[in-house]
């Protein structure tokens, strides 16, 4: 066992101004925060959160680099959200065996579906590896330079791990704007399968309406299996020899529910967070990222939508892609308004004030961290960084043309002979499955049009010219042009990149202006950025010795953290939001689903939750069938799917979204308004068992 980080003095008395704020890692998690824990309801030692064989750490995965999930059954069982299923769920769903539509469940091992491309990783130990990069120089080196040090001392961290266990790897990361740097070794594992999912009616319950909202009764959750090497019990490519993995312990569920004030904790794969970000920095968040993320997703979702709507092939084709897109179209419309509500900015500079002061008085980084450079720097980068935006919103991942026509410029397989360049070619494999053509057409028109509407002169690719002179400024045109003419969009073309015509080609003229204009804004902006990262760098650590009596958590990096808290719900406008809601309010909102389309359920869904009789699953303390709760745990993106425990360590829950009152909480945790809703786990098992009929699964989680 670890000992607990002891470097905090006398913090009992100051942690509860930060109780409920933070992401903390676990190796080195202060003994304040640990004491706080204990005293909300936590009665385990640390050695059982962290150390043992039995951790509850060790039940937690890292669910395919996105979300994050938790191991249930000593057969490799894993709960993760539905929405961090989507794809898998989507790509398996065809117009006759639409799984999106109508769920799935596998009835045997042979069923479960395998996910090419996903996986689970499991967290084995963390430790500081700053002093050993410093040592080598880290702090006087460029950003590229520094990137390269870091994968160097990785690889030969893990080719140490891999001596003792080739199934380990090691990855190195940031923390504290880069002021240290923690090691982590994982264990990944490739065979993921599909086991169960409800529709998406009750998956996505409430859509868009109810995103980022509360009150929420989405049944947010989809069931995998991992699967193992049959010898070793290790990771292993797929094969249908494979079998269910068998860890050495697993999260009980637990149908003891929770009340309010009750602790609750949350640990999982937080993605990012900025709560060290300067002002400056959130400004230019808030005007040339927020803004321009939401402007250009609200062109191009109503296209989608429209299209998805028409055809029921389209929209399982795009099921997934408009869910993405629209969750940070919200995210960014949401946090805008409050970070101008709340007034982040004012309170931002009020603080670097105080910074300034405790420079001035201790001469603390005296002629390195700077303010006026500072503003200087993000004034000089904000029209180059919102035209940036505006180019990735445009043209990254928005269309296929644009993506192949990236593609081909940045590094594909080459194929043919060696000694013959002339016959050497690329080839993009047959998607047609993944992407309709009119909708990709009339999205890629309207974005081109709306880009050259937002951005300078100066910030136009070559290609528009091509669109004014040979195509009369007609954007339709254009791309219809390309559709019916480029090499990139021809069914089992081989594209020979050494013959006379492969620059002629519009499409491949597209994916060349596209790929030097990236180029030349890197290298604009590339000076410019380093600069500013190390004034941001210099930022966080005047905080964190400025106030070095207290506690301070890294921004999240998508790496594993603890957030503890308790069950509560918060007060907005002098209305309470309640803690939990129940199966009368879902029915109440599958009543208005003429009007509110998002709110459409089977009707068994609504013949389910409208029983009197829903036995184990109420709650013993309300007498009410419970269906989502609040904590005030902190959260952001990559927490989805992540378990919620009680103070026994016993899964309550999956995490799975926040609230709208507190979606500035990525820079600025509001502790009066954050909170985080997850599913109850009762609610759960509940639709496994009575709409599923999942019983070989819930016999397998032993709740039956």
């Amino acid at each position: 066992m670890k000992k607990l980080a002891t470097c905090v003095l006398g913090l009992a008395s100051l942690l509860p101004v930060h109780a409920d704020e933070g992401m903390w890692t676990l190796y080195n998690l202060p003994q304040a925060a640990y004491e706080q824990m204990k005293s909300y309801g936590f009665d385990l030692s640390y050695n059982q959160l962290y150390g043992s064989k039995d951790a509850i750490k060790n039940s937690v995965v890292l669910f395919s680099g996105y979300c994050s999930g938790v191991v249930v059954s000593p057969d490799g069982l894993v709960f993760t959200n539905h929405h961090c299923g989507f794809e898998a769920i989507r790509s398996h769903s065809t117009v006759e065996h639409d799984y999106m539509l109508n769920g799935f469940y596998a009835k045997s091992y042979e069923e479960e579906l395998p996910n090419e491309g996903m996986f689970v990783s499991f967290m084995i130990e963390q430790q500081d590896v700053t002093e050993r990069l410093k040592a080598l120089g880290i702090d006087e080196m460029d950003d590229k330079d520094a990137v390269q040090l870091i994968d160097s001392v990785a690889t030969a961290m893990s080719e140490d791990a891999k001596k003792k266990d080739n199934s380990l790897h090691v990855e190195i990361d940031p923390y504290y704007e880069g002021n240290k740097y923690f090691a982590t070794t994982y264990r990944m594992f490739t065979d993921l399968r599909l086991v169960f999912t409800i529709p998406k009616s009750m998956g996505k319950f409430g859509g868009e309406t109810d995103n980022w909202m509360w009150p929420r009764q989405t049944c947010d959750f989809s069931v995998f299996r991992i699967y193992a090497d049959p010898k070793t019990n290790g990771p292993a490519e797929y094969s249908k020899d494979n079998v269910p993995y068998h860890p050495e312990s697993w999260a009980k569920v637990s149908m003891d529910g929770y009340k309010d004030g009750d602790f609750a904790m949350t640990m999982g794969y937080p993605g990012s967070t900025e709560r060290y970000l300067s002002s400056y920095g959130i400004r230019e968040m808030r005007d040339a990222g927020n803004a321009t993320r939401a402007q250009v997703r609200g062109v191009k979702q109503e296209i989608m939508k429209r299209h998805m709507d028409a055809d029921e092939a389209v929209r399982i084709k795009y099921d997934s892609k408009y869910a993405q897109s629209s969750n940070y179209w919200k995210n960014s419309i949401g946090m805008n308004k409050c970070i101008d509500s709340v007034g982040i900015i004012p309170q931002k500079q009020a603080y670097e004030k105080k910074i300034r002061e405790y420079q001035e008085k201790t001469g603390y980084l005296k002629g390195k961290l700077d303010f006026d450079v500072m503003e200087k720097l993000y004034s000089k980068r904000f029209d180059h960084m919102r035209a940036f935006y505006y180019w990735a919103e445009t043209f990254r991942r928005t269309n296929e043309l644009a993506t192949r026509a990236m593609k081909i410029c940045n590094g594909m397989e080459v194929k043919g002979p060696k000694e013959d360049s002339l016959k050497q070619y690329h080839e993009f494999k047959d998607n047609s499955e993944e992407w309709d053509e009119a909708l990709d057409k009339e999205v890629f028109a309207a974005l081109l049009k709306n880009y050259r509407e937002h951005v300078s002169e100066e910030f136009l690719p070559p290609f528009y010219k091509t669109i004014d002179k040979k195509f009369k400024g007609n954007y339709t045109s254009y791309v219809n042009y390309l559709y019916k003419n480029s090499i990139l969009m021809k069914k089992d073309a081989k594209i020979y990149f050494n013959s006379k015509n492969y620059k002629k080609d519009l499409g491949v003229q597209l994916g060349i202006d596209l790929t030097e204009y990236l180029a030349d804004q890197r290298a604009a902006l590339g000076s410019i950025a380093d600069s500013i990262d190390i004034q941001e760098k210099y930022l966080c650590a005047a905080k964190l010795r400025m106030e070095e009596d207290m506690p301070h958590y890294s921004d999240a990096n998508m790496t594993m953290r603890l957030s503890y808290g308790q069950v509560g719900g918060f007060t907005m406008n002098g209305s309470p939001s309640g803690y939990y809601t129940t199966a009368e309010s879902i029915v109440k909102k599958m009543d208005a689903a003429e009007s509110i389309p998002d709110y459409f359920a089977e009707p068994i869904m609504k013949e389910l939750l409208s029983s009197n009789d829903f036995g184990k699953y109420l709650d013993k303390t309300t007498g009410k069938m419970q269906l989502c709760f609040l904590t005030n745990n902190d959260i952001t993106g990559g927490n989805s799917g992540s378990p919620m425990f009680d103070g026994k360590g016993n899964l309550i829950g999956l995490a799975f979204d926040g609230n709208w009152d507190s979606l500035s909480s990525d820079i600025y945790f509001d502790k009066q308004l954050a909170r985080c809703i997850g599913v109850d786990i009762r609610y759960v098992v509940y639709m496994m068992d009575k709409w599923g009929h999942a019983d070989r699964l819930l016999k397998e989680i032993n709740v039956k």
